[in-house]
C-alpha cells in the first residue's frame, strides 16, 4: 500500500533553510537562552598539573562583593550528591577490569592536571566572581608530573600501577605471531597521532534552574536524555523531575557528548540558591578543560605472502587517557578503534593490544570520527609504507588485498559484518577524478622550480555507531502546520533542511509547512542524540516507521470518507486514493478532515524503529602537498574525494559534511600542535599559539559520490558525518611523505609544520634513520 520507499531519495541539493536565521543572528545558542536574572559561576582551576592540596580556603570569596555561593568537593559530598564522574571501563587481556580510580567532580586532595577544577564561585556578575576566585586560599606541595606514554613514572593513581588504565587485546596473537614468522615479506611503522584540541566555534555552557523541586538544566551539547539520566542518578531524583534542553549548538564533533564537572556543579549551585545559575567557558578555559582528542602511538606490522597478499597485520598502540578515565575514554581506542581494524582489506588473522596510560594533562575522548580515524591512519600509513618497501605501486597494493564484492556480506577479523562494498570501483573513480595521470608533469614542474610535490592516498572505511534505534513523531496542528519530532540532535549538520524535507518527500507534505523540533526531553520521550554518523539514517528509518503507521492508522478513515473498503485505499506518497472515487485528499487534507469528525487519534503519530545492523561508509581520498625546502612552509594543493554513501538524500548537505570533515583532517595534520611543557602547563592555550585552518590554508575539495546503496536500512544509506576526517589524516601525512621520500626523509609525523619539515631536510641523514 504504501510506496514512499520509492520515494525515499529524490536526492535533491537543497539548500539549507537553518542558514538564514543562524547567518543573520537569529540563532538561539546557549548565552541566548540564558535565563533573565541569572546569577554567573567562575570556575577557580588548577594552576599546576600534579599536587597535593594542602590548604583550600574560600571564606574571603565567600564574603566578597556580590557573591553568594562558592561550592567545593566538600560542599558536593556533604550536600548528598554523588560526586564523581563516570567512565566506561574494557577489559584487560587477563580478563580483569581496567583502572576505575575516582574522578571527583571538583578537586578533593589532589590536583592531576592544569585546569581541573578545584571550586566555582557564583555571583552577580563574571567580574565579581573571577575577582573572588583571586581570594581563594589554594596551596599545595608539588609532585613529580607524567607525561609520557610509556608504562611507569610518576604515580598518577594508586589504582594503576605504573600509570596503566588497561592492557587491551583483540584477535588471535599466536596464529598472527606464527604467520609473521612464515611470511614471505613484513613491514613495520611507527607513526604517532598527535594530539588536538576540538575548539568548537561555540564553547561548553549551561544553565539552571530548579522550579517546585524539579531542575531545569539547559546544555550545549550531542543529545539530552544521557545528560538527564547523569542529572538523576546524581541528584538522585525521579526521571519526571529533571527537564533538560539543548538549543541551538555551534559544534560538538564529539566533545560535547558526554558529561563534565561544571554541568552538575551550576545544578547544585542553582538549587541551593534558588535562583537561575548560568556558566560559560571561555576559549582559554575550553583548551585547558574541554576534553581532548587522538594522542595515540602505535607500531603497526603488515605480512605478505609472495604474491604480496596480506596474511596478517599486528598493531601495538599506547594511547593517552590524559588523568582521568573521561566519559567514553577507554573505548575509544580500543573497541571503536577496532571496529574498522583491518580496513578494507581482506585481512583474517591480526592481533590488536592497546595499552591505556595515565598523564598530567586533560582528558582525552571522542573526536569526529571517535577511534575510527585512529585505526585507518595507522592502517593507511603502514599500507603506504609497505608500497614502498616491497616496490609496488600503491594503488596496485590495495587492490591486489580489497575484500572482493562477490564476497560481500563479509565478517572481518574484528567480527564487524560489512554488507556492501565495491572498493575497486570507487578507487578506480578516484583514479580519474584526481587526474593522476597528470600528476608526473605536475611534480615535474615543481621540481624544476625547486619545489617537492607529493601524491598521498588513503582508502577509508567506517562504523556507524550509536543506538541503532530512533524514533520519530509527527504531529498535525490546526493551522495547517506539521511538528516532526526527533530523537537526534543537530550539532550544525543542517538536521531541520534534511529531516522535514525527508519527511515532505514521504507524504506531499509541504517542506515550508514542516518544523523539526528536537532537544527537549518534555517534548520528546527519548533518542540517541548525535554522534557516530547515525544521525540522518536512524531518524530517516524512523520517520519511515512513522508514515508507514500514518498511512495505515488514516486508511479506514479515508475509506470510510470515500465508501469504500479499508483496503482499496493506497496511498502515492502524496495523496490517498481509491478505485470508484475521484476524490484524493493529500495527507494534511486527510488530518483537517480527521480534526472535523473530532478523531484526535489522528492528529499525532509516532513509531520506534531498529536498524538492521551498521552501515559502513567507505571511500577513497587523494591528496597533492607541495613543499617549499628553503622554508619548510608546505600546502596542500589539490584534494579529491570519491565517497560510496550509498543512497544521499540531500548530495549538497553530504559535500558540505566532507568539507568540513577534511578541513579538521587537514588542520590535524598540517596545523595543530597542542604543546605541554615539561611541569604539564599547556602552552598552547590561545588561538595565538594553536594553529587552526583558515579558508586560505584549504584546497579546493573534490567531491564525487560513488554509492553502492547499504542493505542494512530502507534508504540505502550509509551516513557521511565523520567520513571526511577518517579519511583525510592518512592522504596528507601520504602525501607528505611521498614529496619527501626522494630527499630522504623516512619518517614525518603529524604536524606537518614548517619548522619541522625544515629542520628535517636540513639533517636529512638523521631524518632518514
Amino acid at each position: 500500500m504504501n510506496k514512499q520507499v520509492e520515494k525515499f531519495g529524490k536526492s535533491q541539493p537543497l539548500t539549507r533553510v537553518e542558514d538564514q536565521r543562524f547567518l543573520t543572528g537569529q540563532g538561539r545558542y546557549l548565552e541566548d537562552t540564558m535565563p533573565e536574572g541569572a546569577l554567573t559561576a567562575y570556575v577557580f582551576r588548577s594552576p599546576v598539573a600534579h599536587a597535593e592540596i594542602t590548604t583550600l580556603n574560600v571564606e574571603d570569596a565567600r564574603a566578597a562583593d556580590g557573591v553568594h555561593l562558592v561550592l567545593t568537593q566538600a560542599d558536593l559530598v556533604a550536600a548528598g550528591i554523588e560526586a564523581r564522574l563516570d567512565g566506561a571501563l574494557v577489559k584487560n587481556i587477563d580478563g580483569s577490569s581496567g583502572a576505575a580510580p575516582v574522578r571527583p567532580v571538583l578537586a578533593g586532595d589532589r590536583v592531576r592536571y592544569v585546569g581541573e577544577p578545584v571550586a566555582v564561585v557564583i555571583a552577580d556578575t563574571l567580574d565579581q566572581a573571577r575577582d573572588a576566585a583571586e581570594l581563594i586560599e589554594f596551596d599545595y606541595d608539588d609532585l613529580d608530573v607524567k607525561l609520557d606514554l610509556a608504562v611507569g613514572g610518576p604515580e598518577i593513581h594508586p589504582e594503576a600501577p605504573g600509570n596503566r588504565a588497561f592492557n587491551w587485546g583483540l584477535g588471535d596473537k599466536a596464529a598472527t605471531d606464527a604467520a609473521f614468522d612464515k611470511a614471505a615479506h613484513t613491514v613495520r611503522l611507527q607513526v604517532v597521532d598527535n594530539r588536538i584540541i576540538v575548539n568548537s566555534m561555540e564553547p561548553r555552557g549551561c544553565h539552571a534552574v530548579w522550579s517546585q523541586g524539579r531542575l531545569h538544566f539547559t546544555y550545549g551539547g550531542q543529545g539530552v536524555w544521557a545528560m538527564k539520566d547523569q542529572m538523576v542518578q546524581k541528584f538522585n531524583l525521579s526521571p519526571e523531575d529533571v527537564h533538560v534542553v539543548t538549543p541551538d549548538v555551534g559544534g560538538g564533533f564529539g566533545m560535547k557528548g558526554m558529561p563534565y564537572p561544571e554541568y552538575f556543579v551550576v545544578a547544585q549551585a542553582a538549587r541551593v540558591l534558588d535562583r537561575p545559575v548560568g556558566w560559560m567557558s571561555d576559549r582559554t578555559e575550553a583548551m585547558l578543560s574541554d576534553n581532548s582528542g587522538r594522542d595515540l602511538t602505535s607500531l603497526a606490522e603488515l605480512a605478505f605472502d609472495a604474491d604480496l597478499k596480506i596474511t596478517a597485520y599486528r598493531v601495538h598502540t599506547h594511547c593517552n587517557l590524559g588523568a582521568y578515565n573521561s566519559h567514553f575514554g577507554q573505548p575509544i581506542q580500543t573497541q571503536l578503534f577496532s571496529r574498522v581494524l583491518a580496513g578494507v582489506y581482506d585481512i583474517q588473522t591480526a592481533w590488536l593490544e592497546v595499552d591505556g596510560i595515565y598523564t598530567n594533562t586533560t582528558q582525552v575522548d571522542a573526536y569526529r570520527g571517535a577511534g575510527r580515524p585512529e585505526a585507518i591512519y595507522v592502517l593507511e600509513r603502514v599500507m603506504d609504507r609497505a608500497a614502498r618497501d616491497l616496490g609496488v605501486d600503491p594503488l596496485e597494493l590495495r587492490r591486489r588485498n580489497f575484500i572482493a564484492p562477490q564476497k560481500f556480506p563479509y565478517r572481518s577479523v574484528s567480527d564487524e559484518t560489512y554488507d556492501v562494498g565495491d572498493f575497486n570501483l570507487v578507487l578506480s573513480r578516484l583514479e580519474k577524478e584526481a587526474d593522476l595521470a597528470g600528476f608526473a608533469a605536475r611534480r615535474a614542474k615543481d621540481e624544476a622550480e625547486g619545489r617537492y610535490r607529493g601524491a598521498g592516498l588513503c582508502y577509508y572505511i567506517e562504523s556507524i555507531l550509536g543506538d541503532p534505534s530512533e524514533s520519530a513523531d509527527v504531529e498535525f496542528l490546526e493551522d495547517g502546520r506539521v511538528n516532526i519530532y526527533v530523537g537526534t540532535q543537530s550539532n550544525g549538520q543542517g538536521h531541520e533542511t534534511v529531516y522535514a524535507k525527508f519527511l515532505a518527500d514521504q507524504t506531499g507534505i509541504p517542506f515550508s509547512a514542516i518544523t523539526v523540533i528536537q532537544g527537549d526531553s518534555d517534548r520528546i520521550a527519548k533518542g540517541g542524540g548525535t554522534g557516530g554518523s547515525r544521525s540522518v539514517t536512524t531518524q530517516a528509518n524512523a520517520t519511515l516507521a512513522t508514515v508507514d503507521k500514518m498511512v495505515t492508522a488514516f486508511a479506514p478513515f479515508i475509506a470510510d470518507e470515500l465508501g469504500v473498503a479499508a483496503e482499496a485505499v493506497e496511498f502515492d506518497g502524496e495523496t490517498f486514493r481509491a478505485p470508484g472515487s475521484n476524490l484524493t485528499p493529500t495527507v494534511l487534507e486527510a488530518a483537517e478532515l480527521a480534526r472535523e469528525r473530532g478523531r484526535e487519534d489522528l492528529l499525532r503519530h509516532q513509531a520506534t524503529a531498529v536498524l538492521d545492523g551498521r552501515s559502513f561508509p567507505n571511500g577513497a581520498h587523494l591528496a597533492e602537498i607541495v613543499v617549499d625546502p628553503e622554508t619548510g612552509q608546505s600546502v596542500v594543493d589539490r584534494y579529491t574525494v570519491v565517497d560510496d554513501f550509498g543512497n544521499l538524500i540531500n548530495p549538497m548537505l553530504a559535500e558540505g559534511q566532507v568539507h568540513g570533515g577534511v578541513a579538521q583532517g587537514l588542520g590535524q595534520a598540517m596545523l595543530e600542535h597542542v604543546v605541554y611543557d615539561t611541569e604539564g602547563q599547556l602552552l598552547t592555550a590561545t588561538f595565538m599559539d594553536y594553529a587552526m585552518p583558515r579558508a586560505e590554508d584549504m584546497p579546493w575539495v573534490g567531491f564525487t559520490s560513488e554509492p553502492v546503496p547499504s542493505t542494512q536500512n530502507p534508504m540505502g544509506m550509509k551516513g557521511c558525518g565523520e567520513a571526511g576526517t577518517v579519511g583525510a589524516l592518512a592522504a596528507v601525512a601520504n602525501a607528505m611523505q611521498d614529496a619527501l621520500w626522494d630527499r630522504g626523509v623516512r619518517q614525518v609525523d603529524m604536524p606537518f609544520t614548517p619548522v619541522k619539515l625544515w629542520e628535517l631536510l636540513q639533517d636529512v641523514p638523521q631524518a632518514a634513520e
